[in-house]
């Protein structure tokens, strides 16, 4: 079996519903669930606003330390919301190399 194989199967073996499973190579989630889908697709969409309304903001205004920080709060609460999601809706994070022991 190759290497997408193991990942497609992996990810399909959700019994207990998580939005996000562990990644099979490294540390962090991957989305399993549409619902987990969704919550990535708003991450990037809020993003995208962001940066989107910060170009419009900079355009012929100097960059002072108060816009960045106007600019980078936001960012830092949206990533915290995000990891606090995936902590609540997915498998618990470890480092993981491969497919787990009790899943082969």
């Amino acid at each position: 079996m190759n290497l997408f194989q193991k990942q497609i199967e992996y990810l399909k073996d959700n019994p207990q519903g998580y939005w996000f499973k562990r990644k099979l190579y490294g540390w962090g989630w991957t989305p399993v669930k549409w619902q987990g889908w969704v919550v990535i697709f708003v991450y990037v969409a809020l993003i995208l606003v962001l940066v989107i309304s910060r170009e419009n903001d900079i355009q012929g205004n100097d960059m002072s330390g108060i816009n960045f920080l106007m600019f980078a709060l936001p960012i830092i609460a949206l990533t915290g919301i995000m990891i606090g999601i995936c902590y609540k809706k997915g498998e618990k994070p470890r480092w993981q190399w491969g497919v787990p022991k009790e899943n082969k």
